[in-house]
C-alpha cells in the first residue's frame, strides 16, 4: 500500500472591491506613492467596507469560489479550518460559522491564529489529519479583514495591510505529491514587536484604552523586519538543504507577501530566479494569513503537477517556518 500525503487539489480566492491606492493614502497620511513603493513593493490593498461584515465574509467567499470551480459537494468536506489574526468575534468561532454558510455541515471547524504564518501552520496542520488516514477532505481558508484593527492615521502599519481570504482543500494522494517536509519555529520573546495589545484578556480594552487607539495593531518595523529576513531566507535555506534540493530543482517560492524587500531577500538566499517567485503584494498588501492561499489563486494557471513549491512565511510572535510541497494536478 503506497504511503498517504496531502495534496493541495483545488484553490479559491476573493478580495474587496473597494482599492485604496498609494494616492489615496496620501491624502490619509503624510506619505507618498514614491516612499511606499521603494521601502514595501505595494502600490494597493483591497479594503472589506461594508458594514458589519467580517472576515468569515472573505473566507465564506474564497470558499464558495472553490466550491463552484470544482463541483464540491460541500457535505463531503470532514474539516474546516480558519487561519486567521481577526475572527469575527471572541469566543464564537469563526470557522464553524464559515463551515455552516458553505454547507459544510458534516465537517468540525475551528479557528487557527498564528499571525501571518497562519496558514502555513494551517498547512501542516490539514497535512497531517489527511496522512492519519481519518479524513479526507480538508478546507483549509486564511483570511484577515485587517482593516478593523489598523489606525488609518498611522504611516507605519495603515500603508502596508489590506483584506482578503484564499482557500484550498487537502485530500490524500498516492503519487507521493503533496506536503514533502516542513520546518516551523516560534518564539513568544518577540511578541511585544507585533501585535495589538488591547483587547486580549491580558488587557481589555476600556474607554480610556480606546480613546487612545490602544486597541489598534503596533509594529516596531525596524526589529520586525530584520527578524523576517532573516528567519524566512533561513528556514527555507534549511529546508532546502535537508531534501538535497538545488535552485534548478524548485519552480516557484511562494513566501509570505509582507515587504517586497524581505521577498527578495529569501529568494537571493536560495538563489531563485525572479521569475520563479510568486508576487502580488503590489496588488493586495500584507493579507496576513490570506497572502499564501493568495498568491496559489493567481498563480494557479502556471502551476504543473509535480512543480516542487518551496513556502515561507514570517509573523508576529514571533511565528516562522518554510514548507516544501509538491503540486498535484494541473490547471
Amino acid at each position: 500500500m503506497s504511503k498517504i500525503t496531502a495534496a493541495i487539489t483545488a484553490v479559491g480566492g476573493y478580495v474587496p472591491d473597494y482599492v485604496l491606492t498609494n494616492k489615496i493614502l496620501e491624502t490619509m497620511v503624510d506619505t507618498n506613492d514614491e516612499w511606499i513603493t521603494s521601502r514595501t513593493g505595494i502600490k494597493e490593498r483591497r479594503i472589506l467596507k461594508e458594514k458589519g461584515k467580517g472576515t468569515s465574509f472573505l473566507a465564506i467567499k474564497a470558499a464558495e469560489e472553490l466550491i463552484q470551480k470544482t463541483g464540491l459537494d460541500p457535505k463531503e468536506i470532514d474539516l474546516v479550518i480558519v487561519c486567521t489574526a481577526s475572527p469575527d468575534m471572541k469566543a464564537a468561532s469563526t470557522a464553524a460559522y464559515t463551515a455552516s454558510q458553505i454547507g459544510a455541515v458534516n465537517a468540525f471547524s475551528y479557528d487557527l491564529e498564528a499571525a501571518c504564518s497562519s496558514f502555513l501552520f494551517g498547512m501542516s496542520t490539514a497535512s497531517a489529519y489527511i496522512e492519519s488516514g481519518r479524513y479526507k477532505k480538508i478546507l483549509l481558508i486564511g483570511a484577515d479583514k485587517n482593516s478593523s484593527f489598523i489606525n488609518y492615521k498611522d504611516r507605519a502599519t495603515c500603508i502596508i495591510f489590506g483584506d482578503g481570504a484564499g482557500a484550498v482543500l487537502f485530500e490524500p494522494n498516492e503519487e507521493g505529491l503533496g506536503l514533502q517536509d516542513e520546518l516551523l519555529r516560534s518564539n513568544g520573546e518577540g511578541r511585544e514587536f507585533l501585535q495589538a495589545t488591547y483587547g486580549g484578556s491580558s488587557y481589555p480594552i476600556t474607554k480610556d484604552t480606546f480613546d487612545e487607539g490602544k486597541h489598534y495593531v503596533f509594529q516596531d518595523g525596524k526589529t520586525v523586519f530584520k527578524n523576517a529576513v532573516f528567519n524566512m531566507a533561513d528556514v527555507a535555506e534549511k529546508i532546502m538543504s535537508r531534501n538535497d534540493l538545488v535552485n534548478n530543482d524548485i519552480a516557484w517560492l511562494a513566501a509570505h507577501q509582507a515587504n517586497k524587500r524581505i521577498i527578495d531577500a529569501t529568494a537571493n538566499r536560495i538563489n531563485l530566479e525572479e521569475d520563479k517567485v510568486m508576487m502580488n503584494i503590489q496588488k493586495y498588501g500584507n493579507t496576513t494569513s490570506a497572502t499564501l492561499p493568495l498568491l496559489l489563486h493567481d498563480y494557479e494557471s502556471q502551476l504543473k503537477k509535480g512543480d516542487k513549491i518551496i513556502f515561507a512565511a514570517f509573523g508576529g510572535g514571533f511565528t516562522w517556518g518554510s514548507i516544501y510541497l509538491k503540486w498535484a494536478y494541473n490547471s
